[in-house]
Parts: structure tokens; sequence; C-alpha cells
């Protein structure tokens, strides 16, 4: 078995690193000598980095339960939006906040990820962090009034549909 050359060690994916830096510039918005260089360094850093990690790739399961879902969060966001702004701009400050420790029955790791993205996505609820064994999710509540009515909402509308489609 051949050793892999140093090229393709220190460039993973030229495309990638092409993207990145072409990216670094567009965000710029310099195509200066400095910025070109500095794109370039994060054009070799990144897909380094990205070729580290361990690849997981997505199962994907039931797709049946896509569209409501996707309804659900709509709403969701939409209907939080309201209720955020009232509580923030309202007369009287009803704003009482907690973390919330959610035990998560999906194991999926893009299943989590999904889910942590929801929940963020959602004015008032931000996800803070995983545990180490992905069995529960710290999510921070602008108003906690009852800590198990938010995790059977969070069960309910997120977390049973991404495990239909994350199995």
């Amino acid at each position: 078995m051949s050793a892999r050359p140093w090229s393709r060690r220190l460039f993973p994916s030229w495309p990638l690193s092409l993207t990145v830096t072409a990216f670094w510039l567009l965000m710029s918005d310099s195509f200066s000598l400095g910025q070109l260089l500095l794109g370039a360094m994060l054009g070799v850093a990144v897909p380094l980095f990205a070729a580290r990690l361990d690849r997981e790739f997505a199962r994907i399961g039931s797709l049946r339960s896509v569209p409501k879902m996707l309804c659900v969060a709509a709403w969701d966001i939409v209907r939080s939006n309201v209720v955020v702004a009232l509580q923030v701009l309202g007369p009287e400050k009803r704003i009482h906040p907690g973390f919330i420790w959610v035990p998560l029955d999906i194991a999926n790791i893009h299943g989590i990820a999904a889910l942590t993205s929801m929940i963020t996505l959602t004015p008032g609820t931000v996800s803070a962090a995983l545990s180490d064994d992905r069995k529960y999710l710290l999510v921070h509540v602008l108003h906690l009034d009852d800590a198990e009515t938010v995790i059977r909402q969070i069960k309910t509308r997120y977390e049973a549909p991404l495990m239909e489609i994350f199995p």
C-alpha cells in the first residue's frame, strides 16, 4: 500500500479548498493580496480539519412526516415570534427564563442536529448543550412555567417525526 502523495495530504479536497477561498474573497468584499492569502490559508485549513471528522452518513427512513413537521415548525416559529414580542415589549415583563434537560430517544446524530436546529430556530428557545452520551439536550427557555410541558412539546412536535425521518 503506497502512502498518499504530499499534495493529497495537504489538499484532501481541491474543490472544497477553492470553494472556501472563493467564499472568503466574496465575504470579505476585497480581492487584495492579503485577503487572497488569508482565503488560501483557510482553503487549506478547513479541508484538513474536515477530513479528520468522523463521517457518519445520514440514514433516511420515511419521509411521510416531513411536510407535517415543516408546517408545525413554521407555525411554531410564527407563533413564538408573536409570543416573545409580547413578552419582551409588553407592558409588564413576563419573562421567567430557565434551563431544562430534555431526555432524547433519538440516537441518529443527524436527527439530533435537526432537532437542535429546530429548537434554536423557534424564538424563545435555544439548544445550549448535548450530553456526552447524546442522551440529554440542554435547552434554554425564555419563559419557563412548566418544564414537563416544554419537554412533552419538544418530544411530540419535533423529536417523534424526526425519529421517523432519521431512524
